[in-house]
């Protein structure tokens, strides 16, 4: 009968521990539900990098060696036989 109460108290102590680790669990999941969207910093930084980035983009795309290269692209396609 010691056999039998060792995986009795093994059985209740997995229990308690898959209890445990559920509640834990379920505790992060509410936490990360109530915490959906971006905060106004995350927004602010997100506008300046959105930004940036469109700077970057024109400069490229305005520059003479890009501009001349879509010129000659559109050009190319434009003047194609058919």
């Amino acid at each position: 009968m010691a056999g039998t109460a060792a995986v009795t108290a093994a059985a209740a102590a997995v229990g308690t521990l898959k209890g445990r680790v559920g509640a834990w669990w379920r505790s992060r999941w509410e936490a990360a539900r109530r915490d959906t969207g971006m905060s106004t910093a995350e927004y602010a930084v997100g506008t300046i990098a959105a930004a940036a980035f469109a700077a970057v983009l024109y400069k490229v795309v305005t520059s003479g060696t890009v501009s001349g290269a879509l010129n000659s692209m559109i050009g190319k396609a434009l003047d194609a036989s058919f």
